[in-house]
């Protein structure tokens, strides 16, 4: 077998916990192995959090620290505990995923490369779509990469759930306007109790007792990845008090005429073929815990399906915007490195 491309990790929260252990739980990426870790917090506590976590449980192996190392199930990663990308020598690894949420402008995202990083996959939207050299949701659009990319950006969790469902509406049955509204488990940037947590007074509230309205890029980043809906998208936000797993009600005007079983059909049909892996579909009844620790960007739930006068249709989309999302970072990881082993780049 080849020697795995190295990948390194900055910035170990929720996100980057959750790659390093879809890494090492799912089957299907041997090319890649996590190397590096860089992340502030001490070298304890981010082994604690590495084997006991909250939502996603026990990590199912063995973890223990050595010097300046992580060791995950008998592998060996380098730890620093830099606050700057210059602090850090990337030039051992084959692609950084920076999980951070600190950077987005194209000038910041540069100290990386001149630090010696070879390629850097943001677990987050860029500023602008000048910001990166481009934006994939993987099922949609990875076939853009040619190899010679050194910024990316796998977008987000909840474009990554709805850019492929919009994408196949639009091309079966066309779409005129669409409404989406996330309903997002609280997130870092929210208090537990009220408190000075952000300029957005609506989060310096308490994210377990309030239904929180936030604001979103969404319908920016969904225009960026499907043009031809360029004024189109309207979207708003709002966090409810949940942990993880996370949901968006989605409304749109067809240009052609359906019915909720033609929709269904499309989506069931999409689940089992050219979408299966990323976009499940299910008939049950379902509450939102059903869908913690699904690797699926999203998934249909079939049974709130509802089209109003022939073109207003309804859909509900649950997706784990933890774990989905980390599985779709190291897809987009995964085809980028094969693309640039392959150009030699």
């Amino acid at each position: 077998m080849p020697v795995p491309f190295r990948l390194a990790i900055n910035g170990y929260g929720r996100i980057g916990r959750c790659v390093l252990r879809a890494l090492h739980t799912a089957p299907g990426r041997p090319q890649l192995a996590v190397t590096a870790i860089n992340e502030p917090a001490d070298l304890a506590s981010m082994a604690y959090l590495t084997e006991y976590d909250s939502t996603h449980g026990r990590f199912p192996g063995c973890v223990v620290t050595g010097e300046r190392q992580l060791v995950i199930a008998d592998h060996p990663i380098r730890v620093t505990h830099a606050r700057g990308p210059e602090e850090v020598d990337w030039q051992d690894i084959d692609l950084v995923i920076d999980c951070s949420g600190v950077y987005g402008r194209r000038a910041e995202l540069e100290r990386f490369l001149r630090a010696g990083c070879p390629g850097l996959l943001l677990s987050h939207p860029g500023f602008s779509a000048e910001d990166v050299d481009a934006t994939v949701i993987y099922g949609v659009n990875q076939e853009v990469l040619r190899g010679s990319e050194r910024l990316l950006s796998a977008g987000s969790c909840t474009t990554n759930a709805v850019v492929p469902v919009l994408a196949l509406l639009a091309e079966n049955f066309g779409i005129e306007q669409a409404q989406l509204t996330t309903l997002h488990s609280v997130m870092n940037d929210q208090p537990l109790i009220d408190g000075y947590h952000h300029t957005d007074l609506r989060r310096t509230r308490s994210a377990m007792q309030s239904i929180i309205p936030v604001s979103t890029g969404l319908s920016r980043g969904v225009e960026r990845l499907l043009p031809d809906l360029q004024g189109r998208v309207h979207a708003k936000a709002i966090r409810v008090p949940t942990l993880n797993v996370s949901a968006i009600d989605l409304n749109l005007i067809t240009r052609k005429p359906v019915t909720a079983a033609d929709v269904n059909q499309l989506l069931q049909a999409a689940a089992v073929g050219g979408l299966r892996g990323l976009l499940a579909y299910s008939e049950a009844a379902h509450a939102s815990i059903d869908f913690n620790h699904d690797p699926h960007s999203a998934i249909i739930d079939a049974s709130q399906t509802r089209v109003s006068g022939g073109h207003l249709l309804n859909l509900f989309i649950w997706f784990d915007n933890e774990w989905g999302f980390a599985n779709r970072l190291l897809d987009v990881a995964q085809h980028w490195l094969l693309q640039r082993s392959q150009t030699g780049t």
